[in-house]
């Protein structure tokens, strides 16, 4: 990603992405929140007006005018994601969202004319790379080669196309105005400029002054008609390396990867959006075209504005620049590969540097199906403070340090994963069972009416919270747009309200069986240290990324650098749900450190 995001886990079930550099989407989940008192069912939280307008070239328009300050929170949501990639492709719309950064016709370029000259001249040195990246390939199918991304595999002649591609991304280079898209907006009152990419979606934001509306339209239009992939292949390299960061440098990071591949069969979920390296390293410029002309059509795309601004002037904005965006040529395909129905368990093993643990995964429903309500709150019955998965697996005997559940119901598929880290002296085997056993006596015995009630009013104890800002609803109805259907966002609480202690007796039974899931088991890797105590009382999602950013204070050499780390550290502080804030504490603490020591190696 451009910056690191999660994507925002909202009542829609949306599963978070390891990032606290912002850690606004984390701040939805329900294990953050006290348990709510049981008592009389509150009323359902209901979502302020919105008007929603189709342009004449299929773009939707979402308007939220909601006056509570004088900035309005801007984002537009594309219909595309990992899951509509295909295998070679892999990873192309995550890197579509760093692209999309990169400037236009007018921004971030001092010579457009000269620029278009450049990217033509680099893309005759890449073709002529690619031939040789494809005898590179032949080679190694022969045994001739172990890795064909090892320096020595290159021939001289792709180390001279190399030196020449790399003086004419020099020479773009001093062509550009590096970032111009961010300093417009930062010069004009923008906040919060980001963008994410999960397997469903890729959404822009950010947040302006209400006086400044008409800015946000101008460039928007002039992204989506007239983007420039600068620097093209350089940002390729740049999401090769966050791949390695991200997925092979952690401790379960290629476990994680491939126990996803275990779980699916046919979906196109069955790959990370991050991308195989192999795809990420070899996207070229005319798939990307190709795949931005599908996908970026404006019948594809969804705007949403919530803030401070008159409707009719808002709607006469959208239709001047964003319905002068042409309308797609090519029809968007339907998704028709569906996860047959899995026949069998599956088992997954994995030593690792990191504590047991176990991972069990179970196939769910899409985010449009009418188990959802259900299974959301089967989810928060099982966590939080009071939940039953903390009460009888971690506190007392139980075998585990820390235990979740996450119903993760998605476009076109859904699934239901439980973890649990072992205590020492216990095994992930004993996690398992004890998992199963409250899956059982849920099924067997449902759930008592008070403990179901209070499990629904923490729900709309989250639900009530991401109605409080003008930020959290546009990503809010942005995100179940993608989904499948705005409206969701608002006709959950209602429908979680209706679940009775059937209902949950029935998808217990239903989803929860021995050949609809997957286990991962982890063990300690022979030789390995235990892992850090606070880094394993924390959230799966909050653990790699702490440990990336560990890894950056080591290394660090800069105090300016790690001055301003710990700057915006302490900037997100209040952003931070309270099961977070070990590790955000934590960070600071080694960033301190780190700054004691360049100190005291200057003396």
């Amino acid at each position: 990603m451009k910056r690191p995001l999660p994507a925002p886990r909202d009542a829609r079930g949306l599963r978070p992405l390891a990032a606290l550099s912002l850690a606004l989407g984390l701040l939805f989940g329900s294990s953050a929140f006290a348990a709510a008192p049981a008592g009389k069912a509150p009323a359902a939280p209901k979502g302020p007006a919105v008007e929603e307008h189709m342009l004449a070239n299929g773009m939707r328009v979402l308007l939220v005018p909601r006056r509570l300050s004088p900035t309005v929170s801007c984002g537009w949501v594309a219909r595309v994601g990992s899951a509509n990639e295909r295998p070679g492709i892999t990873g192309i719309a995550h890197l579509f969202e760093h692209m999309m950064f990169k400037g236009t016709h007018v921004i971030g370029t001092r010579d457009y004319a000269l620029d278009a000259k450049l990217i033509a001249e680099q893309e005759a040195v890449m073709d002529e790379m690619r031939a040789e990246i494809s005898k590179l390939r032949e080679a190694y199918r022969r045994g001739d080669l172990d890795d064909i991304t090892k320096p020595e595999a290159k021939t001289p002649r792709m180390k001279a196309l190399e030196a020449q591609f790399d003086s004419l991304v020099a020479a773009q280079r001093k062509n550009m105005i590096k970032n111009e898209f961010d300093l417009v907006l930062q010069k004009n009152g923008a906040s919060r400029i980001n963008a994410f990419t999960n397997e469903d979606m890729t959404f822009y934001f950010y947040t302006l002054p209400a006086n400044k509306l008409e800015l946000y339209f101008w460039m928007e239009a002039d992204r989506l008609k007239n983007r420039v992939f600068r620097e093209f292949y350089s940002e390729r390299d740049v999401v090769y390396e966050e791949r390695r960061r991200s997925v092979e440098s952690t401790p379960t990071g290629k476990f994680d990867e491939s126990f996803n591949s275990t779980f699916w069969d046919a979906s196109p979920y069955s790959w990370d959006t991050i991308g195989w390296p192999s795809d990420v390293a070899n996207i070229t410029l005319a798939q990307a075209n190709e795949f931005y002309d599908r996908f970026y059509a404006p019948q594809n795309l969804t705007a949403v504005l919530v803030g401070d601004f008159d409707t009719k002037q808002a709607l006469a904005l959208a239709e001047q620049y964003l319905g002068s965006i042409p309308r797609g040529q090519n029809a968007i395909p339907e998704m028709i590969t569906t996860e047959p129905q899995q026949l069998g368990e599956k088992r997954f093993y994995g030593e690792a540097e990191t504590n047991p643990s176990v991972e069990i995964r179970w196939h769910a429903v899409p985010s449009v199906h009418k188990d959802v309500p259900a299974l959301t709150v089967l989810q928060t019955v099982l966590n939080g403070d009071t939940g039953r998965l903390r009460k009888q697996l971690v506190l007392g005997d139980g075998p585990a340090t820390r235990a979740s559940a996450r119903l993760d119901d998605r476009k076109y598929e859904g699934l239901f994963a439980i973890e649990g880290e072992c205590k020492e002296g216990k095994s992930p085997d004993e996690v398992e069972r004890a998992v199963y056993t409250q899956l059982d006596r849920i099924a067997k015995d449902g759930v008592p009416e008070d403990e179901l009630q209070a499990a629904k009013n923490r729900f709309l104890t989250t639900t009530y919270r991401q109605l409080d800002g003008n930020f959290f609803l546009m990503l809010r109805y942005g995100v179940a747009d993608a989904r499948g259907d705005w409206k969701l966002a608002d006709r959950l609480s209602d429908d979680v309200q209706k679940v009775s202690a059937a209902d949950l007796q029935r998808v217990t039974k239903k989803y929860f069986t021995r050949e609809n899931r997957a286990v991962a088991t982890y063990t300690r890797k022979a030789g390995s240290e235990p892992e850090d105590p606070v880094i394993a009382a924390l959230p799966p999602e909050a653990k790699g990324m702490v440990k990336q950013a560990l890894g950056r204070v080591a290394q660090a050499k800069d105090a300016a650098q790690l001055q301003q780390m710990l700057q915006r550290m302490e900037a997100m502080g209040a952003q931070v749900p309270e099961n977070m804030k070990p590790g955000l504490d934590y960070v600071k603490a080694k960033i301190q450190a780190r700054l004691a020591e360049l100190d005291a190696a200057k003396k």
